[in-house]
């Protein structure tokens, strides 16, 4: 999602806007309250996206499953069979969400109210921490006896962690699924901390290749397919880990896939 954040930032911030446009009945009054207006940032809160006006108003959307950002000229629309729902337009560009469900129009002053908004944990990229803010942030006593398998999934933990990055986060710490902050020293909490910040930027930089990129560079020119080398072990069941060799294993946590390898991780 920081990635959709910076092309949207791209394409309309920081101009006058020239068309704002909401599917939805009860927002299309309030056009003329951001029509004219420039867009001061485009933000990432996990997977939710804070547009926010130069006036205050932030518009606050979530793509859900199906949502999806285009982009094109003013004039034009992409050839796509989805239900525009939020078009944001200035001269020379459109920022055009598709599909989303979840739009909405917050007022000035009453973003840090919002529901959604107070149950977010740390956004890493956003909010551009450091290693020593991630420690100091896992290390709160809330979180302190919660399995790391089932912690790195909520989204009040640290926001826009998703299911592939849960596996590649563990085992690039050398971690159990089933161990908790509490059960880590500072040693071990600072190097969780690490690999956190390490592949979530990896990942934005990459377009989601988490492996390590010298590695991935090498098994590409070597006619690798990117799913075969873009994880150190997320999707990978029973082949060989890049570091031991022993077949990396598929398990449930959370009810859903979890990739681990037994000897890199082990407690």
């Amino acid at each position: 999602m920081y990635r959709v954040a910076r092309r949207v930032a791209k394409a309309v911030a920081g101009v006058p806007l020239t068309e704002v446009w909401f599917a939805f009945p009860a927002l299309q009054a309030q056009t003329g309250a951001l029509l004219g207006q420039r867009i001061e940032a485009v933000e990432t809160l996990g997977k939710a996206l804070l547009v926010r006006f130069e006036s205050g108003y932030t518009i606050y959307t979530h793509n859900q499953l199906y949502g999806r950002w285009m982009f094109s000229k003013p004039e034009q629309r992409p050839d796509t069979r989805r239900q525009l729902r939020l078009a944001l337009s200035g001269p020379t560009r459109s920022a055009l969400l598709y599909s989303a469900s979840t739009i909405e129009l917050i007022r000035p002053g009453l973003l840090a109210a919002h529901p959604f908004v107070q149950r977010a944990g740390l956004d890493v990229l956003s909010s551009r921490a450091e290693v020593a803010e991630i420690v100091a942030w896992i290390a709160q006593p809330r979180f302190a006896r919660r399995r790391l398998g089932l912690l790195l999934l909520d989204q009040s933990f640290l926001a826009g962690i998703g299911n592939y990055l849960r596996s590649e986060i563990l085992f690039d710490a050398g971690l159990d699924p089933a161990q908790r902050p509490v059960d880590l020293d500072q040693n071990a909490l600072r190097a969780l901390a690490v690999v956190v910040h390490r592949l979530l930027w990896r990942s934005v930089e990459t377009a989601g290749i988490t492996n390590d990129p010298k590695l991935a560079a090498t098994l590409r020119a070597a006619g690798w397919r990117r799913r075969d080398y873009r994880h150190f072990v997320f999707g990978r069941h029973a082949q060989a880990c890049f570091r031991c060799d022993r077949p990396i294993e598929r398990i449930e946590v959370g009810g859903r896939r979890l990739y681990r390898c037994p000897g890199c991780q082990s407690r």
